[in-house]
């Protein structure tokens, strides 16, 4: 009101509800429109999607919170065409379905949660992501960007990407190299949860259990469709195993 400004439009970089928590309040209170790139409109509109995803059923009250469940919002597809005269769009999949972010006509990049900053992954080394592979590709992407500055929702501002970058990737590396260690004798996927929190010191809570569960899991798949890992059911129990090098 001090700036005698008026809200016309909402654009979300993904559906997280960090990211789309205050849709919903700021919409009823302006009547501005709410853009969500796909398919983050659904969750977005449909916000139990978020939890169950995560749990892979339908979650647990305690799971139903304001961390992981936004209040539900109208919101419409984004595209190009209703972007601000001279804004572009990059997406940047690989942390959730279809994260992007936005470069202004100053010059400057809105990269959400495309990387995390380095004092979060000295204290927090497993962070969220959804597809281990699309982010390796969206960090790759983010190495040439070009611009006046960049920022993101969990690291400082950058007049750089790549040193950021190069941190992203060796932690995610990090964590890959760690499961197939763990993984030399046929293992759990809730023993391996286990050794994860207990080499970094860090307690399991439900919303730790579903969030690094999710990028663990993730991790297993991207291991075990590169070859690294293997799948097998004993006792049915599902293990998983690191394949023995090719001679």
């Amino acid at each position: 009101h001090q700036h005698q400004w008026h809200l016309n439009a909402i654009l979300l970089t993904h559906s997280h509800a960090d990211h789309a928590g205050g849709a919903r309040f700021l919409r009823e209170h302006t009547s501005c429109r709410v853009y969500a790139p796909d398919p983050e409109c659904d969750f977005v509109r449909h916000p139990l999607l978020e939890p169950s995803f995560l749990w892979g059923g339908f979650p647990c009250a305690e799971l139903r919170n304001k961390f992981l469940m936004a209040s539900g919002c109208e919101a419409e597809p984004l595209s190009t065409a209703v972007l601000p005269s001279g804004m572009e769009k990059l997406e940047l999949p690989g942390h959730f379905f279809g994260m992007t972010g936005f470069r202004t006509p100053a010059d400057v990049w809105f990269l959400a949660d495309s990387m995390i900053g380095e004092q979060i992954l000295d204290k927090y080394p497993i962070f969220f992501l959804y597809d281990a592979a699309e982010y390796l590709r969206t960090l790759e992407r983010l190495e040439s960007l070009t611009g006046c500055r960049f920022l993101f929702s969990h690291a400082p501002i950058q007049e750089s990407t790549a040193p950021l970058v190069r941190r992203n990737r060796e932690a995610l590396h990090q964590l890959l190299r760690l499961i197939a260690e763990l993984c030399g004798e046929p293992v759990s996927f809730e023993e391996i949860l286990k050794r994860i929190f207990d080499r970094y010191g860090m307690r399991l809570d439900l919303n730790q259990y579903v969030l690094a569960g999710s990028t663990i899991r993730s991790c297993l798949a991207f291991l075990k469709d590169a070859g690294t890992l293997a799948a097998e059911f004993r006792d049915n129990r599902l293990l998983w195993r690191t394949q023995p090098a090719e001679a």
